[in-house]
């Protein structure tokens, strides 16, 4: 199975947490792909090489979920059938990898559905109730964490002609994966929220909520169209 699966993560500015993951990855046999959007400091000076890893580098930050675009060409390129992405910034334990690998295949996503404790902040909480909601809206189908990062995809995602490039691409590419009548899965997995002077999170409540509003309103829209076409 490791032969038509390997690890995508992208990475923004995760210099304390990157070499760590990156080595947790590589014991488990995993090709890895690590996307570097456009960090301050470059990857490629802190991750040691390895025959296992593959670098690239955005001049510039394009956003997640191009980052997970970019890795899913190149695991296409490469013969892999998927990739999971796990993030960069420590809150994915690899060793959970276990749990999406028996339901990944070349036509489902999977995704790791994060067991929320006490320390897990409202807003994230707030987050995946209000973004569930809307993807039950936009496709019938209910999911429990439209919002982990901690995924399995099919190379095919580059199908979907995707327009979303930033958190809104997780977004997107669910909606339109069940749109294509494809299947979703979901698996528990543990997640680490470290205390709230030591999280790193590049999401701004601002611009990145902006952004979701925009792209579920846009889904909702197209849903209607697609049914009223029906």
């Amino acid at each position: 199975m490791k032969n038509r699966i390997c690890i995508a993560i992208p990475v923004y500015n995760n210099p304390q947490t990157i070499q760590s993951i990156v080595n947790e990855v590589l014991a488990l046999g995993f090709f890895t792909i690590l996307v570097d959007d456009g960090s301050t400091i470059e990857v490629s000076s802190i991750v040691q090489k390895s025959t296992k890893l593959t670098i690239i580098r955005h001049k510039k930050n394009l956003g997640k979920g191009e980052a997970i675009l970019t890795a899913t060409r190149e695991a296409k390129q490469q013969n892999f059938e998927s990739i999971i992405t796990i993030d960069g910034d420590g809150q994915h334990y690899p060793s959970e990898i276990k749990h999406l690998l028996p339901l990944l295949n070349k036509d489902t996503i999977v995704i790791g559905n994060r067991k929320f404790k006490k320390d897990v902040p409202f807003s994230s909480k707030f987050g995946r109730v209000f973004s569930n909601f809307w993807i039950f809206v936009e496709t019938g189908r209910w999911v429990n964490d439209t919002q982990s990062g901690f995924r399995g995809y099919p190379v095919t995602i580059l199908d979907y002609h995707l327009q979303h490039s930033h958190y809104d691409f997780e977004i997107e590419v669910l909606v339109k994966h069940l749109w294509a009548k494809k299947e979703i899965k979901e698996t528990e997995i543990e997640v680490y929220y470290p205390p709230q002077g030591e999280r790193v999170s590049h999401f701004n409540k601002r611009t990145d909520n902006i952004r979701l509003s925009k792209i579920h309103t846009e889904l909702v829209i197209k849903n209607f169209l697609r049914l009223f076409k029906r």
